[in-house]
């Protein structure tokens, strides 16, 4: 299942992913991100990962992979929020071939984590 986040900085789109997530699902957070580009011109981005990774479909992998590739110069900060170790360990190998910085944290350091993506220090409502 795909949430997406609200009450985070206004230069940022957030998502929490439980469950099992499918390529349908994924496909929502596509109009979330064209809005902020709309709006920003760049892309901040979070994602709380709560599911292991053999819960994520190969369709997600290629919908993630597109929606790097579709706005490339765009991206800013990409914040993925896991306690998930194998999750945190494929994105730390992969971080070189996404746009823009990529960081990892703990779901306990949600704030932490979306200060760092936003460029703020404004506290999450």
């Amino acid at each position: 299942m795909i949430q997406i986040l609200h009450n985070l900085p206004d230069n940022m789109v957030g998502v929490e992913l439980s469950g099992e997530v499918t390529k349908k699902e994924y496909d929502t957070i596509f109009p979330e991100v064209e809005k902020l580009v709309k709006k920003k011109n760049k892309i901040n981005y979070l994602a709380v990962i709560k599911t292991p990774l053999s819960h994520l479909t190969i369709g997600v992998w290629w919908d993630d992979f597109k929606l790097a590739l579709k706005h490339y110069s765009k991206w800013e900060r990409v914040a993925i929020v896991t306690d998930e170790e194998n999750i945190s360990t494929v994105a730390n190998t992969f971080d070189f071939a996404y746009p823009g910085d990529m960081k990892t944290f703990k779901v306990s350091e949600f704030e932490k984590a979306v200060q760092w993506a936003s460029g703020t220090k404004a506290t999450v409502a």
